[in-house]
């Protein structure tokens, strides 16, 4: 395949994914079964989402859609935020479910959760400068578990933008470099070596922050054997991780309760 699916042919390969991994998966399992199954190239894979997306790809934007249409079918359920898990594997195939015929669920759809991570990509690399997305980067990292975070990105230090340690159980502790950039597109692989390089023999592990996403060959890259390990955050992993930390990101939330009758008669079946 040279195109990008569409979310209709995507939602087969979204089911068929989850049924190899056990029924269950998290998004990111999910893309990367379904990029194993269909076979996909590089090339298609890396194409981005439009202008302004939330820093992914057109391949993610599509699949995020299939994943809600197969939701409102009742095809799959959502009980953890970001872990799907079936609830009807049969095909939907040749079915269509056009979105001005879908219902929307009581909780978030993916399809509100684009619309606020458009608009935070546009505040990120419209409205901040370079020093003070170096500062939020700093902030979220504080506000992460780091400790001794700096910002060096305008010292000329080889690249790199900070540094930070990590302590783990209180005994264990790792140095930490990170680079942060603003991108509308994807990071390559020589972006990747490049900040290798810069840190090499300076730092356990490096952590490379983008508004945009990476390319499959950047993917491989951060983790090649052999090579220091360099943790890979882009455009819509640092949109959830400000929303969970709620910096710069308001969340309203309406609670709905209601009885699953049959999930009680099942207990007393049992």
């Amino acid at each position: 395949m040279t195109t990008i699916p569409t979310r209709y042919e995507l939602q087969d390969p979204v089911l068929a994914a989850l049924k190899q991994l056990g029924g269950s998966g998290t998004n990111e399992e999910i893309y990367e079964k379904v990029i194993e199954l269909m076979k996909l190239p590089a090339e298609v894979v890396d194409l981005p989402h439009g202008t302004g997306s939330a820093g992914q790809t057109a391949l993610a934007y599509e699949m995020a859609w299939a994943r809600t249409y197969l939701k409102n079918a009742g095809k799959i359920e959502s009980p953890t935020r970001g872990v799907w898990a079936i609830k009807d594997s049969t095909s939907l195939l040749p079915m269509i479910i056009p979105l001005e015929t879908t219902v929307k669920p009581e909780v978030e759809n993916e399809a509100d959760t684009e619309i606020w991570k458009e608009h935070l990509q546009k505040v990120l690399t419209q409205k901040v400068s370079p020093a003070g997305f170096e500062r939020l980067i700093q902030r979220m990292l504080r506000e992460s578990g780091f400790v001794q975070v700096e910002v060096t990105g305008r010292s000329g230090d080889g690249g790199i933008d900070g540094r930070g340690i990590v302590r783990l159980n209180g005994f264990l502790t790792f140095h930490v470099f990170f680079q942060c950039k603003r991108y509308s597109g994807a990071v390559s692989v020589e972006k990747i070596r490049d900040f290798r390089g810069a840190m090499e023999g300076r730092a356990d592990k490096g952590l490379f922050i983008t508004t945009g996403y990476f390319t499959r060959e950047a993917e491989k890259e951060a983790t090649r054997d052999g090579a220091r390990p360099i943790e890979l955050v882009d455009g819509d992993h640092l949109s959830e991780k400000l929303r969970e930390l709620r910096l710069g990101i308001n969340v309203q939330s309406i609670e709905h309760v209601s009885i699953d009758e049959t999930w009680f008669e099942a207990i007393s079946a049992g």
